[in-house]
């Protein structure tokens, strides 16, 4: 009798603890997408250990989801670069020592994304900061140029794990700028979101 009462306490305890396990064995598998690794993004910086205290972005680089329609919808300005996400805050720390990756303003440039998940995909359309402004402050809309300088249809298909596309980089860009890449699932409300620093030359 006292035998069945313990296995029957047991069985209870682990059907309660089973609500706190399955979140845990599973998070990063359901949030698992995409990242731009050319030019490399923060988020990819922060997986290569390339900068430190970036918190668990640098674990799941891949993962920055929020709300598509960018421009007129999408992230939060100021959280642009972590697609509102409080554990990714780290990506809009712009006191971070950021790699800088140093391209050719008007020049023709290979675009690569890291997918883990190859969902059915709207587009990828880029964007860059204006001249002039305040690299000390986190990435807002009115520091972008609203009018993507790339856009890459897909009209719904699946992209490979790998997606190249090459495009003309902004001309009239000189020094340190940012490059805001979006990536808009077809068959959800999200898209992900990558920010890279790049110094033009």
């Amino acid at each position: 009798m006292l035998g069945k009462r313990i296995r029957r306490a047991f069985g209870i305890g682990v059907l309660g603890l089973a609500p706190l396990i399955l979140p845990v064995a599973f998070a990063g598998v359901a949030n698992a997408h995409g990242y731009t690794n050319n030019p490399p993004s923060r988020s990819y910086h922060c997986k290569l250990g390339n900068v430190s205290n970036c918190g668990p972005i640098q674990w799941e680089p891949q993962s920055v989801e929020g709300p598509k329609g960018f421009p007129s919808r999408g992230p939060n300005d100021g959280q642009l670069c972590a697609a509102n996400h409080r554990a990714f805050a780290p990506l809009d720390d712009q006191s971070k020592a950021w790699p800088k990756t140093t391209l050719t303003s008007g020049q023709q440039f290979e675009f690569v994304w890291t997918l883990t998940a190859a969902h059915a995909t709207s587009k990828f359309h880029y964007y860059v900061t204006k001249n002039g402004w305040n690299p000390n402050q986190p990435l807002t809309r009115s520091q972008l140029e609203l009018e993507p300088f790339l856009t890459v249809p897909f009209n719904g298909q699946r992209p490979p794990f790998t997606v190249r596309h090459t495009g003309t980089l902004p001309a009239g860009k000189t020094g340190h700028h940012m490059i805001y890449a979006v990536w808009d699932v077809a068959d959800t409300t999200n898209a992900f979101y990558s920010c890279s620093d790049i110094n033009f030359r």
